[in-house]
C-alpha cells in the first residue's frame, strides 16, 4: 500500500486513526505557544539553536546558516530516534509537523522515511492548522446546545462541572482550560495561564468531541479568564443559551472559599498582595483594613466582606447584563459541601436537561 508523504490537515483528521502520532519539530519556545492537540515536541531546532542559524541567514547568508543548522538538525534528530523511536516497528506511521511545512519537518520525515517507517508531513505545517482552527471554531460551536451554570462566588460551580463530568455529562470547563479561576483572586498559584492560541486550540479540541444532541455544560464567564480570551463565537453562544443557578448559604460558600483557596490562608503575603490589586475601586483605606483582619486571622469575616463588597454585586451585574436568560433561570439547591452533596446536585441536574 502506498502511502502518502504530504498531507493536509483537513485530509489529516479525516484518516487520523491511521497515524500513530504527530511530531512537532519546531523549538520548545513556538511548542508551548500552540501545538496541535495530543502532538509531541521533538525539536531538531532548540530556541537557542534557532536563533544561531536565523542571525547566520541574516547577517552572513543562507549558505552558512544552512550548513550549520543542517549539522544540528541531523544531530537532534539522530537525539531523537535513539531516545523515542527504536522501539517502533515498521508499521509506526507518525505525521510531522513545523511552523510552515518547511525543511525542519521535511528533514524529519525523510530520514524517518529511509529507515523505512511510513512517515508523512504535514502540508503548510503548524500554519495551516492554525488557520484551520480559526476558520471552523465558529462552525463547531453552532451545532451544539449549552446550559450554563450560574452562581454567586464560592457556590461550588467549577466542582460540580467536575462531578457532572465525572457521571458522564458533556462539561466544557473554561477555567479549567484557562488555568485560572476568572477573578483577580483567581491565579493558580502552581500553574501558569497558557498562551491564548493553547487555549483556543484546546477549546476547539474539546467542542469537536462532543456530541451536538447532547447538552454542554459550562460555567458563566465573562469575555475573559484570567490573560485568555474565551473565543467571540462561543461567548455570544454562551450568553444566548439557557442557565440555571446553583444557590448555596452563606457561611456554606465561606466555608468552601476557604478550603478551595487553601493557598491563600497558607500564604498571608500573597493574599495581600492580591488585594492591593483592588485599590483604585475601594481605595487604601479599607484595603488596608482587610489586610489587618489577615494580620488577625479573622479570614472567615474577610471572606464575608469581600462577598458583600465585590464579588456579589459583581457577579450579579455582570450575569444579568450579559445571559440573556439568567433571570429566568432554574434554582437548584446545594445543601452542603461534602462529595455526596455534589454527587446528589449533579445528578439531579443532569437529569433535568437530559429527560
Amino acid at each position: 500500500m502506498k502511502f502518502p508523504t504530504l498531507i493536509s490537515f483537513t485530509d489529516y483528521l479525516n484518516t487520523a486513526q491511521e497515524y500513530d502520532c504527530i511530531i512537532d519539530v519546531r523549538s520548545p519556545g513556538e511548542f508551548a505557544e500552540d501545538h496541535i492537540p495530543g502532538s509531541i515536541n521533538c525539536p531538531v531546532l532548540n530556541d537557542e539553536e534557532r536563533i544561531k542559524v536565523g542571525t547566520l541567514y541574516k547577517q552572513v547568508s543562507a549558505f552558512e546558516a544552512k550548513k550549520i543548522g543542517a549539522a544540528l538538525v541531523a544531530k537532534n534528530i539522530g537525539k531523537h530516534i535513539e531516545q523515542l523511536f527504536l522501539d517502533k516497528d515498521k508499521s509506526w506511521r507518525p505525521l510531522i509537523t513545523c511552523w510552515r511545512g518547511g525543511n525542519r519537518s521535511g528533514s524529519m520525515t525523510h530520514i524517518l522515511n529511509k529507515i523505512g517507517w511510513h512517515a508523512a508531513q504535514l502540508d503548510g505545517g503548524y500554519k495551516s492548522y492554525r488557520q484551520f482552527v480559526n476558520a471552523s471554531l465558529p462552525e463547531i460551536v453552532a451545532p451544539h446546545h449549552f446550559v450554563i451554570i450560574c452562581g454567586e462566588t464560592g457556590s461550588g460551580k467549577s466542582r460540580l462541572l467536575q462531578t457532572m463530568r465525572n457521571q458522564g455529562a458533556q462539561v466544557l470547563d473554561l477555567e479549567e482550560l484557562a488555568c485560572h479561576r476568572g477573578s483577580v483572586l483567581g491565579g493558580l498559584p502552581t500553574q501558569a495561564q497558557p498562551a491564548q492560541k493553547y487555549f483556543e486550540s484546546q477549546v476547539w479540541q474539546q467542542l469537536r468531541q462532543f456530541d451536538p444532541q447532547r447538552p454542554i455544560f459550562l460555567e458563566a464567564e465573562s469575555k475573559k479568564i484570567g490573560n485568555v480570551h474565551v473565543p467571540p463565537a462561543l461567548m455570544e453562544s454562551m450568553r444566548a443559551s439557557p442557565c440555571l443557578r446553583v444557590e448555596s448559604s452563606l457561611p456554606q460558600r465561606v466555608e468552601f472559599l476557604l478550603d478551595d483557596y487553601a493557598h491563600f490562608t497558607e500564604s498571608p503575603t500573597k493574599l495581600k498582595e492580591q488585594l492591593h490589586c483592588l485599590t483604585t475601586l475601594y481605595g487604601k483605606e479599607k484595603i488596608n483594613s482587610w489586610c489587618d483582619l489577615i494580620d488577625q486571622d479573622r479570614l472567615p469575616e474577610l471572606v464575608e466582606i469581600l462577598l458583600a463588597t465585590h464579588y456579589d454585586p459583581g457577579y450579579r451585574r455582570g450575569t444579568n447584563h450579559n445571559y440573556k436568560q439568567a433571570e429566568q433561570a432554574k434554582c437548584f439547591s446545594l445543601e452542603g459541601n461534602t462529595s455526596a452533596n455534589f454527587e446528589a446536585l449533579a445528578q439531579q441536574i443532569i437529569s433535568d436537561f437530559n429527560p
